[in-house]
């Protein structure tokens, strides 16, 4: 099994590196801009390291950031800013997130290469496309449905081929693939959606923002402990979309 997640992982992992290599090569603009980016990140995680309590993050995170192709995953007529340290509207009322909160997301969850890992909100699928780098599966559930199918679009386009994604109410998680070795939610819930607790491997970590839309939000990591019990620590104030609810 580890072989074979080490294969989907490379393999995700060479598609989107040949991809980047190819469109520099091609003249495409954005070698700059990625480089920029980069460098961005990680003054931004030097900024907040009395939050966070990171110097730095892995090279494993940040190889995955230069990987994969932002401007794939943004609209046409926003591309030229795909790699400014921001996040970008992709319509529908939603966002793409600031790749400095998609490193650091990333870096909380602890994603190890044989891991299964849900996504909670796939918007434009870029963080679904990262994590799809450090992990074997990438379970992704999307309620807008126009979002989700662009995702999926957008990321068999680029080769990617072990995220899966599904239409579905985000707060249910995904069921039939639990327990799992992290979640990521990249959409703000009032509060911790307790199914998603529940398929999270003991052991394991929840990334979240949490919070009211318009008031002070949180990035909250839950690590769940053999007995089944959660240690919750807040990390760093964020503002996030609400996260959507078929009962809102």
């Amino acid at each position: 099994m580890k072989e074979r997640a080490a294969v989907c992982r490379a393999g995700a992992m060479a598609v989107l590196l040949a991809h980047a290599a190819s469109a520099l090569a091609a003249g495409d603009g954005y070698g700059d801009a990625r480089h920029a980016m980069l460098a961005d990140i990680r003054a931004t995680v030097a900024d907040t390291r009395d939050y966070t309590g990171l110097a730095r993050l892995d090279d494993r995170v940040m190889r995955a950031m230069a990987a994969v192709p932002r401007h794939e995953f943004v609209p046409a007529a926003l591309r030229e800013f795909a790699y400014l340290n921001r996040p970008l509207p992709i319509g529908e009322g939603q966002t793409i997130s600031q790749p400095y909160i998609v490193a650091l997301m990333t870096q909380l969850a602890g994603v190890e290469e044989d891991d299964v890992v849900l996504e909670v909100g796939t918007g434009s699928g870029y963080q679904a496309a990262v994590l799809a780098q450090l992990a074997r599966q990438v379970y992704s559930v999307e309620i807008i449905e126009a979002l989700g199918q662009r995702a999926k679009q957008t990321l068999a386009r680029l080769g990617v081929e072990n995220v899966s994604v599904k239409i579905g109410d985000g707060y249910q998680g995904w069921a039939e693939h639990a327990p799992y070795d992290a979640i990521v939610v990249t959409a703000a819930p009032e509060a911790m959606p307790p199914r998603l607790l529940e398929q999270l491997k003991p052991g394991a970590r929840l990334v979240a923002p949490v919070g009211p839309q318009r008031r002070a939000q949180s990035l909250r990591v839950v690590e769940k402990n053999e007995a089944g019990g959660v240690e919750v620590k807040d990390i760093l104030p964020v503002a996030f979309v609400p996260m959507v609810h078929p009962d809102d």
